[in-house]
């Protein structure tokens, strides 16, 4: 964006960066979880003269949620991984401090604490959707 006269320092252009391509994932999957609620739902709400806000709202969102959640958590965890990636662009996050303590101490100790780090992070994710996963009672449906 140089060219058109907008230039941005490092951090908030892979913030911008990660929020449009994390959004256009997650518009895919909510839209996705939207076209799978079958026709007859709306039918249904309307014959039960339901407005377009209750149909939404007590209908089809309920079921859009427990659709969407498996792949929202997926992209949350993709999310969580490549915030590494964001080193290559020369930013300051978890890797590149681990890699400076690495060079500085002649270890290694800081790159393996850095990947239990993102192990650890991978890991809440993954039992917080486990635990809404149950909560929703997948094997039941």
């Amino acid at each position: 964006m140089p060219n058109v006269g907008i230039r941005f320092e490092r951090l908030p252009a892979a913030i911008i960066a990660f929020t449009l391509n994390y959004a256009a994932y997650f518009a895919e999957i909510f839209r996705g979880g939207i076209n799978s609620v079958p026709k007859g739902q709306y039918e249904a709400a309307k014959v039960l003269k339901f407005t377009n806000l209750q149909t939404i709202r007590f209908i089809i969102l309920p079921q859009v949620i427990k659709i969407v959640l498996p792949s929202v958590f997926n992209e949350i965890m993709s999310l969580v991984k490549d915030t590494s990636l964001v080193y290559a662009l020369g930013i300051s996050d978890l890797i590149l401090a681990s890699r400076t303590a690495a060079n500085r101490d002649a270890s290694l100790t800081p790159m393996f604490v850095a990947g239990a780090i993102y192990l650890i992070l991978i890991g809440i994710v993954t039992l917080v959707s486990k635990h809404v996963e149950n909560k929703y009672n997948y094997d039941r449906s």
